[in-house]
């Protein structure tokens, strides 16, 4: 019998009732303590502790109860910042830029020109008009919003990008596995990405099946691979902060809390070019393996 004063035994009914049917349709509990955390009626504490007893109740007789089914708060990708180099693989990447809150780190010499030229010739003439996900379907669309073309580098398909990717699986002290595969993005002149958030909408359905398959996108790397002439900067427009592209450096930002909760602080998006060509990679860290 559950005492009253458990996590799951005080929540209303409905909650209680909504839990259970979750489990049963085997939905992640991930998912389901940021669905209720995101209601503003439960903390993620209560939600995360309510789901583990759930668990434990739905278990057979003489079981022993499982352990908790949620990554630690104190699992998140983190950049060292003890010093203002930081020695990766056969490099001395540069700490140039801090903001604590939210986290915003701009490094400098995280590629050389010779690794930027490789990865933008690899993918030369593949690039596709960009899209988003679908908020109610999951699907990729074309969206006025975001006017840059893409193309995307698989794990395997190109020595330097798997050198690369293994910098920065280093850099970020997080696996490579739990990264999305690189995403280019080409801008022209007059073309941008709106602001928006990198994170997934765990209460969006069409998020939920992406969430699925890794879970929630922690943290952000953008690899700048070329120099612009003017504009194409990437704004936090609520922060009013601006970074302009450098060839070679890389910005990385958190997009969530230690609870990996959604952080709504990192707004961002990609000024106009004005006069040049942009060219970046994106690379972005989920909670678990990517796949």
């Amino acid at each position: 019998m559950t005492s009253p004063s458990t996590p799951f035994a005080s929540l209303p009914a409905v909650w209680r009732d909504w839990i259970m049917e979750n489990l049963e349709r085997a939905c992640n509990p991930l998912d389901m303590a940021n669905s209720m955390a995101a209601s503003g009626q439960h903390s993620m504490a209560v939600a995360r502790a309510a789901i583990d007893e759930a668990l434990a109740l739905r278990a057979a007789p003489g079981q022993a109860p499982a352990a908790s089914v949620f990554v630690a708060p104190q699992q998140m990708p983190y950049i060292d910042l003890e010093r203002n180099l930081i020695a990766v693989q056969d490099r001395a990447v540069e700490v140039l830029f801090v903001l604590k809150q939210p986290q915003i780190i701009l490094l400098g010499n995280v590629l050389s020109d010779e690794e930027c030229d490789a990865i933008v010739a690899h993918c030369g003439t593949r690039y596709t008009r960009s899209t988003v996900t679908g908020e109610t379907d999951g699907a990729s669309m074309v969206h006025e919003g975001r006017t840059s073309e893409m193309a995307f580098i698989q794990r395997g398909e190109a020595e330097v990008a798997e050198r690369i990717e293994q910098r920065l699986a280093e850099l970020a002290h997080w696996p490579a596995e739990c990264g999305e595969p690189f995403q280019l993005q080409k801008y022209g002149v007059t073309q941008e990405y709106r602001p928006h958030y990198d994170w997934l909408d765990p209460d969006s359905s069409g998020h939920r099946s992406h969430l699925a398959r890794g879970g929630q996108r922690l943290a952000t790397f953008i690899l700048y691979l070329s120099d612009v002439e003017q504009g194409g900067g990437t704004v936090f427009p609520g922060l009013g902060l601006e970074v302009y592209p450098k060839k070679g450096s890389a910005l990385w930002f958190l997009n969530t809390d230690v609870n990996h909760q959604p952080d709504k602080q990192t707004l961002h998006g990609g000024a106009p070019v004005v006069s040049g060509t942009k060219i970046i990679a994106n690379k972005w860290l989920r909670q678990g393996r990517y796949g």
